[in-house]
């Protein structure tokens, strides 16, 4: 009789835990679980829950990885006055951190879990002021760092902690800019302008980074533009045109994730460097809400879903990546 031995060369391991990182196709026996498991390959992205944010939130900020987040500012049910609170997530639950300096809202965040950077927004809901601010965590405490040359709302943003950029957005009297700041530790100066002024979502780094949908003022846009470090060009259209969306705020020029949106979306959105598709859909549709992590590894939370505010969080795990599944063996 054939045996996996004698198809592979081996027997099949016997462990106590699963083993990681997984390499496709690799079969185990878990002692443990008693269990015959096999390493399979997702063929479309999905979301499974997380722990949900301790205070429930919209316009909400974030940045960081799927298993190491940063939440930050937002606001409770409108008119509720925006928040300074903060929260960190390891993986499994969130727990409460420092207080932003300034309490903000609809601004933009960046970089990672214990070096992030959040700029721009509004400091008040009712009634709406705009804001230039701009901080930085440590790991520790916020601090507040030089103000954006000029307030603005619901940009876009990519890049680290020092080198950031910021791009698009609303200013007072609702008017949509294409501005674009870049941030080198020290000081914000003016670089290439967007090709449309709109909200926007951003991905990437200071020198290549994406400009992905968002609100032109008549309607919702499925326009994505690339940045060289010097300009924008045109690229590859979303499928879904969509506005206050989420973003892995980890991904790259070639490797994008966008989900949710006005409207109360559930559609995730996945980008190859090639192009654009539809990947598994959000549990829970919904709208101003936050992002973190890669296009393979993902997190999503808070937001605003039909009946009110949500502390929500969905994990994704993209298309391509290594699973787990059990095997039957009777």
């Amino acid at each position: 009789m054939t045996t996996y031995k004698g198809i592979n060369g081996f027997a099949v391991q016997s462990v106590a835990t699963d083993p990681s990182p997984l390499d496709e196709g690799q079969v185990w026996y878990n002692n443990a679980s008693y269990a015959f498991k096999l390493a399979a390959v997702t063929t479309s992205g999905t979301w499974a829950s997380g722990g949900s944010l301790n205070t429930a939130r919209q316009t909400i900020m974030g940045t960081g990885t799927q298993t190491a987040a940063i939440a930050f500012g937002g606001f409770g049910a409108f008119p509720s006055p925006t928040t300074n609170a903060s929260e960190l997530y390891d993986g499994t639950s969130w727990t409460n951190g420092p207080n932003l300096a300034t309490a903000v809202a609809v601004g933009v965040g960046t970089g990672t879990q214990t070096a992030a950077l959040g700029a721009g927004g509004y400091t008040s809901i009712a009634p709406q002021v705009f804001a230039s601010t701009a901080q930085i965590y440590n790991g520790t405490s916020w601090t507040t760092i030089t103000s954006l040359p000029s307030v603005r709302a619901a940009s876009g943003a990519a890049g680290t902690q020092t080198a950031a950029l910021i791009f698009g957005g609303n200013t007072p009297g609702n008017v949509l800019i294409a501005t674009t700041n870049k941030w080198d530790g020290t000081s914000w100066t003016s670089t290439g302008s967007l090709g449309t002024a709109r909200t926007t979502m951003g991905t990437g780094t200071q020198t290549a980074a994406l400009a992905m949908s968002g609100d032109t003022g008549p309607s919702k846009t499925t326009a994505v533009e690339s940045f060289n470090g010097t300009s924008w060009s045109p690229d590859s259209t979303l499928p879904t045109a969509t506005s206050n969306a989420g973003t892995a705020t980890q991904g790259t020029q070639t490797a994008a994730l966008i989900f949710g949106g006005s409207g109360f979306l559930t559609t995730t959105q996945y980008y190859d460097g090639a192009s654009w598709s539809n990947q598994g859909a959000l549990s829970t549709g919904r709208r101003l809400l936050a992002g973190a992590g890669t296009n393979s590894s993902a997190l999503g939370f808070g937001g605003y879903t039909s009946p009110g505010i949500t502390g929500v969080t969905e994990e994704f795990t993209g298309p391509g990546s290594p699973v787990t599944q059990t095997i039957t063996t009777s």
